[in-house]
């Protein structure tokens, strides 16, 4: 399974880089047609949303096989070991349900409905665009159940941020 993490992790930083170094260019196209030749690339905008978008939802499915996602430690800090697991699989539960309900499920519903619109400047179906919603949800969904299993076989620390600075703390005056 860490084979496959980690062929995703890489997959999705190629993917969430290319649409961050296209919008670059796009950018920098549009800023050319504009000043440059006083004639402005609307199509060049438009794409960059739209990639703005991707490379958004792919990099927070990113962020969710890192299990780097908001957390506010309050509780985690004041429990013991056992319940910070037990914690740690909740909250991969409820980012599972989110991404199955709103991500897959809503995803889907607004890519096919969006699929009889045309975008204004590029001409093609605005679903194509939002393919990455359900698509994103998906990849939630897998890297939470990754989650899942590494907590149950204690391979995902549940220590928190503040317990981590602690600790080093407390290494740095014994040293």
């Amino acid at each position: 399974m860490n084979l496959i993490r980690k062929i995703l992790n890489q997959l999705l930083n190629i993917l969430a880089g290319g649409s961050f170094f296209a919008m670059v260019l796009l950018t920098c196209w549009q800023v050319l047609t504009r000043y440059v030749f006083k004639r402005p690339s609307s199509w060049s905008e438009e794409l960059v949303s739209y990639l703005f978008a991707w490379m958004t939802l792919l990099g927070s499915s990113l962020v969710v096989g890192e299990r780097g996602h908001m957390n506010i430690p309050l509780l985690m800090d004041r429990v013991n070991f056992q319940s910070k697991k037990l914690l740690a699989i909740f909250s991969e539960v409820v980012a599972c349900l989110f991404a199955g309900i709103i991500l897959v499920f809503g995803g889907i519903q607004i890519t096919s409905l969006a699929m009889g619109q045309m975008t204004s400047s590029l001409g093609i179906p605005i679903g194509f665009f939002y393919i990455v919603l359900p698509l994103s949800g998906i990849l939630n969904i897998f890297y939470t159940i990754l989650n899942i299993a590494d907590i149950l076989k204690n391979r995902i620390t549940t220590e928190t941020v503040n317990e981590s600075v602690r600790a080093a703390a407390k290494a740095g005056k014994e040293a």
